[in-house]
């Protein structure tokens, strides 16, 4: 048994040798073309340019943006003005009912309640389609702006400057290089664009 454990030993002792020769007489070396492989596609990479943009810059200064939200507010407000009336009218169809509630009969004051009732729920299904149409326009509207923001894009892009251009919001991204900072650019540039797109 002693026999074999000494065997089993010297061999693995000439294959260590063995593959410390290997390793340092060889040139280049089985890792070094490893690392060779490796490090390539960041060299490929390094022709990567990414660009950004403030996209609170953006919606506090382009022409585009604040068509958006003052079609949507007009909506919001129309919305409201319809609403705010139709309440109105309910109150005022309480009012009325009340100060006549001592001359109805039993009859008179459960249909004067399910009138109510009945005015409710019109009201509550008005809501709730005036809140749909507005999430439609809202929804709309923003696939509009977005596309028109990738069509100037797009165009900015024409030279293939960079590779991705990023619109930064806070809490996305954790760092950016203003170096990279395309803003200015975006703004202006949106705004001109907007301006021709509309005299179409």
């Amino acid at each position: 048994m002693k026999n074999v454990l000494l065997i089993l030993n010297i061999v693995l002792l000439a294959a260590v040798a063995f593959l410390y020769y290997q390793y340092y007489t060889h040139t280049p070396s089985s890792i070094d073309k490893m690392v060779r492989r490796e490090a390539s596609p960041a060299a490929t990479n390094a022709a990567c340019r990414i660009a950004y943009f403030e996209m609170d810059s953006v919606d506090n200064n382009c022409e585009m943006v604040r068509d958006v939200k003052s079609e949507l507010s007009r909506k919001e407000e129309a919305s409201m003005t319809e609403l705010s009336k139709a309440d109105q009218q309910i109150r005022e169809k309480m009012s009325e009912y009340q100060n006549q509630a001592t001359t109805m009969t039993q009859a008179q004051g459960e249909m004067a309640q399910q009138d109510l009732m009945q005015r409710q729920q019109k009201l509550q299904s008005r809501k709730q389609e005036l809140d749909q149409e507005y999430q439609g326009l809202y929804m709309r509207l923003n696939t509009d702006m977005k596309k028109k923001i990738e069509a100037f894009l797009n165009d900015y892009n024409k030279d293939n400057a960079y590779s991705y251009i990023f619109a930064y919001e806070s809490g996305l991204f954790f760092y950016k290089d203003s170096a990279y900072n395309i803003t200015r650019d975006v703004v202006s540039g949106l705004n001109a664009w907007y301006k021709k797109q509309n005299k179409k």
